[in-house]
């Protein structure tokens, strides 16, 4: 069964952070090639509390502190700037600034 990913914009991110479930994450990382592991979904769940609370996406910095993960670690598994991946397949908004 594949699931129907709700519109995104042209970085692939949501138009409508409502649209967001778990199974629409994992079908966006599906088409894009990215396997989400338990860490990966554990950060992605993270980031989205830390929106729930502060309604920003953090910088990379302030993320790390907050999940208790180093940082370095989060650029060794996603091999990007983390904050974008997590974000997107969060249903997050694009984040701003160094990321």
């Amino acid at each position: 069964m594949s699931i129907e990913i709700p519109e995104r914009d042209g970085d692939g991110y949501l138009l409508d952070m409502n649209d967001w479930t778990r199974e629409i994450g994992q079908a966006m990382a599906d088409a894009d090639g990215v396997e989400l592991d338990e860490d990966k979904w554990n950060q992605i769940m993270k980031a989205r509390e830390f929106y729930d609370e502060h309604a920003t996406v953090p910088p990379i910095r302030k993320f790390a502190k907050y999940a208790g993960i180093d940082q370095k670690e989060l650029f060794k598994q996603w091999m990007t700037g983390p904050m974008k991946p997590i974000s997107k397949y969060g249903g997050l908004p694009k984040p701003t600034g160094c990321v």
